[in-house]
């Protein structure tokens, strides 16, 4: 008896596969975080959208009236055609799926599928009517862009939003907290953690209205995308005028110029602009886990939660490290899809339409970083007194300040300002000078009174210029 006739593995242990167990992690331990995403870009959100674009493609050409024959619909004929659409629900992706079972295609399955309700509505005379002038691509690139354009406005959008929400407000709360910098991981001029913080925000604001301003390009002109079934069947129709208005009225951009496939650059640039933007987080991710290493940040404990599974002491930056790791994963497939999609075999090859597949999985692995990072946000607290311990250990930043007055001072004709990058080298380089012996170097240089007050009462806790202030060019206005 082989393994499956007795539900067994060849190991002898009992199949999983016939349980409703995932096999990704986003359809199963991620669920809660990616969920939403099903209604837009999951196989059944797919088929859903094809049903309207051709319920919708064979209203206008009734409404039209682009066919001789054909006159206007009922209010209650067009009710009854959408409410396919609307009622669309687990029973009709089964019955898709035996349709295709029988047909194997998908596009096809969606045609007859709608043509089998045409006689309840009274419209049996016009099955014909379903899918014409249509190629599969025509209603496949129109049913992808309304997918991914709800997808990136309904779920992506409002988390990035709030992601960058959730940093200014760590950002507002750290506004005046003076930070040591590291440049080259050295310590350097001090700036504040709200400025460091807003600059993520800044950064990552930007993407967000490059995605914003995403064309959703769409087309429906044929096998090859020259209408020529279109001026066969019907040469008096504007055919390029009925393109472009059922294009733009499914509230997509219009593509005039395309071979049997809608190209593919939009979802390209769009791709390109999220992993950029995933980018930019996972830089966030690997600032902050490292701020928390060096307990800048302190972690608020989950009631109940483990840290490590030997050392109790330990609240582990898993949110950052996840977020991290789907970051990752999230562009591999964005940029994979960005080159694969604008590549296509003369007027058509499937290559397209396997990658396309994966959409939701790209967005779902950048969803669930978002979620994590601001999950993770929100249970920092500020070690306030560890970056001012920190500041305190290192006054030799001072020197750029010193250095930097002495020669406005030698410009303003002050004498004994000569070389002063060379003088505050010999004075810090290679060991820590305190407070007491930069005080005495300042006064020892000969400066204007008012410069040496200037220095003499400079900090490393003040010496941090305008950053309060720059965190006003964070918010979205800014953003350019």
């Amino acid at each position: 008896m082989s393994h499956s006739d007795n539900n067994t593995l060849p190991s002898g242990r009992i199949s999983l596969a016939s349980a409703d167990i995932a096999l990704g992690a986003l359809d199963g331990r991620y669920k809660s975080a990616t969920v939403p995403l099903v209604d837009y870009l999951s196989e059944a959100a797919l088929n859903r959208d094809r049903v309207h674009v051709e319920i919708e493609w064979f209203i206008y050409l009734c409404n039209n009236e682009v066919l001789p024959g054909l006159k206007p619909l009922t209010d209650e004929q067009q009710a009854g055609l959408r409410a396919i659409v609307t009622d669309f629900n687990e029973d009709s992706i089964k019955e898709l799926a035996e349709i295709e079972a029988v047909t194997v295609h998908d596009v096809k399955a969606v045609e007859y599928y709608i043509g089998n309700r045409l006689e309840g509505l009274g419209l049996a005379h016009l099955k014909p009517l379903v899918h014409f002038g249509c190629t599969s691509e025509d209603i496949n690139n129109l049913s992808y862009a309304l997918g991914i354009k709800d997808a990136v406005t309904n779920v992506w959008l409002p988390a990035a939003r709030a992601l960058v929400e959730q940093i200014m407000k760590l950002a507002e709360e750290a506004r005046e907290v003076p930070m040591l910098s590291r440049t080259h991981g050295q310590p350097a001029t001090p700036s504040t953690l709200g400025k460091e913080l807003a600059v993520f925000a800044y950064r990552l604001n930007r993407q967000i209205k490059h995605i914003e301003n995403t064309e959703f390009l769409g087309k429906i002109n044929g096998a090859t995308g020259t209408y020529s079934a279109h001026m066969v069947s019907v040469p008096g129709a504007d055919w390029q005028k009925v393109s472009e208005e059922f294009v733009t009225g499914l509230g997509l951009d219009w593509n005039p110029l395309t071979t049997q496939i809608e190209n593919h650059d939009w979802q390209a640039e769009l791709y390109s602009s999220i992993a950029h933007f995933n980018q930019v987080l996972h830089n966030l991710c690997t600032d902050v886990w490292s701020y928390i290493s060096i307990r800048f940040f302190r972690q608020i404990p989950v009631a109940g939660a483990t840290g490590s599974s030997t050392m109790p002491h330990k609240v582990n930056p898993i949110r950052f490290e996840n977020a991290e790791a789907n970051l990752e994963i999230s562009n591999s497939l964005l940029n994979t899809l960005g080159a694969t999609l604008i590549q296509s075999r003369w007027q058509r090859d499937l290559t397209d339409s396997s990658s396309q597949r994966n959409i939701g999985v790209a967005f779902g692995h950048s969803v669930l970083a978002i979620s994590n990072v601001i999950k993770g946000l929100e249970r920092l607290d500020i070690a306030a007194d560890v970056i001012a311990e920190d500041l305190d250990q290192n006054w030799e930043v001072l020197a750029e300040a010193i250095q930097m007055v002495m020669r406005a001072e030698a410009i303003a004709g002050v004498e004994g300002m000569e070389n002063p990058y060379e003088r505050l080298k010999e004075l810090t380089r290679g060991h820590r000078v305190d407070a007491a012996r930069l005080k005495e170097f300042v006064a020892e240089l000969g400066l204007s009174q008012d410069a040496e007050k200037r220095l003499s009462e400079l900090t490393p806790h003040t010496y941090i210029g305008l950053a309060p202030q720059l965190l006003g060019y964070a918010t979205e206005r800014y953003a350019k």
